[in-house]
């Protein structure tokens, strides 16, 4: 799936081999990932005081150009070389380094935005640097995709992981509360933010769309997650095999329904 296992590890930030794993296939992560609902990117540009933003794990620029469409100026900030040289041929400047260990020499932003990859950041010490780096009256946000597949569907997929990889966190049983796979998500980056004493309190808000699927292009997706990333080769491409007899089972396309979740707060 291209949203996060449920449940997430509650530390993910610590599992740096998979948070430094996905620029193995940038071309394959930027045509496959779910891009984000317009009524969010309208919402950040429209609480930002201006326009300079910053991404936080701006990855290949899915987030990025978004706002840029918008009339924003990004600067990105990405742990792997490799992304951040996808990013850069659009246009985009990019910064290579942890965040927590990044170095703003003294630039200030609008917004710090991340989208699918606060997890990988330390809760605390992101919200500390985001505070550092950002204007007062400057707004975070860190929001997540949660897809829920059809039901018959999304349990057939825990059980090609439950055969062939038993210890997968994509084998649970999948979770049917939109958005509830990232409840703790959001409770640790609202903690992280309290914490901080640089911000307003935080709030919480929820964008449902949703996308239809082909055969092709969910299994295209499938080696981008963090966890099939892990994987030995045999078994991914078993995995895949699995997951594509399930779509074929149930006639090749089907929906799935989207909620972004999102955090956001303000710089005192």
């Amino acid at each position: 799936m291209p949203t996060l296992p449920d449940p997430l590890p509650v530390q993910s930030h610590q599992a740096r081999s998979m948070a430094e794993s996905f620029g193995t296939d940038p071309e394959r992560y930027d045509r496959s990932r779910p891009r984000y609902p317009d009524a969010l990117i309208d919402a950040l540009v429209a609480a930002a005081p201006a326009r300079e933003f910053l991404d936080v794990g701006i990855g290949t620029g899915i987030v990025a150009r978004a706002l840029r469409a918008a009339g924003c100026r990004v600067l990105g900030v990405d742990v792997d070389e490799r992304m951040a040289a996808f990013a850069r041929r659009d246009g985009f400047p990019v910064e290579v380094a942890r965040f927590e260990d990044w170095d703003p020499a003294g630039r200030t932003v609008d917004a710090v935005v991340a989208g699918q990859t606060w997890h990988w950041v330390d809760p605390v010490a992101g919200a500390a640097k985001a505070a550092r780096v950002l204007r007062p009256g400057g707004l975070l946000a860190v929001f997540w995709n949660a897809g829920d597949p059809p039901l018959p569907l999304a349990e057939a997929f825990a059980n090609v992981y439950r055969e062939i990889d038993p210890d997968s966190m994509l084998a649970r049983p999948p979770s049917r509360a939109a958005g509830d796979p990232y409840g703790a998500l959001l409770e640790q980056a609202a903690d992280g933010v309290r914490r901080s004493s640089a911000f307003d309190e935080p709030t919480m808000q929820r964008y449902a769309w949703e996308q239809a699927y082909t055969r092709d292009a969910w299994l295209d997706q499938v080696p981008t997650s963090g966890v099939a990333s892990q994987l030995p080769p045999d078994l991914l491409a078993r995995v895949i095999a699995g997951l594509g007899a399930a779509i074929d089972a149930v006639g090749g396309t089907f929906p799935v329904r989207y909620t972004t979740v999102a955090v956001t707060a303000r710089r005192r």
